[in-house]
């Protein structure tokens, strides 16, 4: 899997401890960084999501001092579904029912090994585009389209 990942200053500790957990582990084939010193949260955040829209990367990783910052930002790249998670519940749920390509998360809200662990579970996660949610996803394109 090619994962974007990308962080502002305020987020860059714990994207550099995701990113060195994600380079070794051999689910991912490839871990594109786009953060830079001067980055703002919404500049990083247009950025993985285009690279997910265009096809470059399969799924994106995203970390500012909340994670909601970075998921509002990637949202309003159309096509793109961004999802904050800090936990088992809504990890699994961002992917499962959600099909949300971008993970988001918070580095004054979530230690490097517990988000690590986060990890390792997404990666696992795949949507199911016959599941319950599939007509709710159907109805957030339509209305994406207008």
């Amino acid at each position: 899997m090619r994962i974007v990942i990308g962080a502002p200053g305020n987020g860059a500790a714990l994207k550099d401890a995701m990113k060195a957990w994600l380079e070794a582990d051999d689910r991912v084939s490839e871990v594109l960084d786009l953060s830079t010193p001067e980055i703002t949260y919404p500049d990083v955040s247009f950025r993985a999501a285009r690279a997910i829209v265009e096809g470059r990367t399969d799924r994106g990783i995203l970390v500012c001092g909340t994670g909601i910052g970075t998921a509002i930002a990637a949202n309003k790249v159309a096509g793109v579904r961004a999802a904050t998670a800090h936990d088992l519940v809504t990890v699994r749920g961002s992917v499962q029912n959600y099909d949300a390509q971008i993970l988001c998360m918070g580095q004054n809200v979530i230690a490097a090994p517990a988000a690590n662990a986060l990890l390792d579970l997404w990666l696992d996660l795949r949507h199911d585009p016959a599941g319950s949610y599939a007509p709710k996803l159907e109805e957030i394109a339509a209305h994406e389209a207008r």
